[in-house]
């Protein structure tokens, strides 16, 4: 009895949507029959870790999270404690 299982085919690979079959190890090869259907395959986008931080920081831009602090400067250090580099008395 032959088993059917939803995949997108991008390039020359198969993306399993779902549970995909139990395979032999990856050397073996796998013979398989392929359909490819009419109708549009919705892809979910990814986003990057890039825009993943800029959402984040969006909310807390409008949750006002940071607004008492009055110099970001001093924060900043406070928050760091920088030792004084040698040499420098700065």
């Amino acid at each position: 009895m032959l088993s059917t299982y939803k995949a997108i085919l991008k390039g020359d690979r198969l993306e399993w949507s779902g549970e995909g079959p139990d395979l032999m190890p990856e050397d073996s090869p796998v013979a398989v029959h392929v359909t490819i259907l009419d109708e549009g395959v919705l892809v979910p986008k990814r986003q990057s870790q890039g825009q993943r931080m800029a959402a984040a920081l969006e909310q807390l831009a409008a949750a006002h999270s940071l607004a008492e602090i009055n110099d970001p400067v001093v924060w900043e250090r406070d928050a760091r404690q920088d030792r004084t580099l040698p040499g420098r008395d700065v």
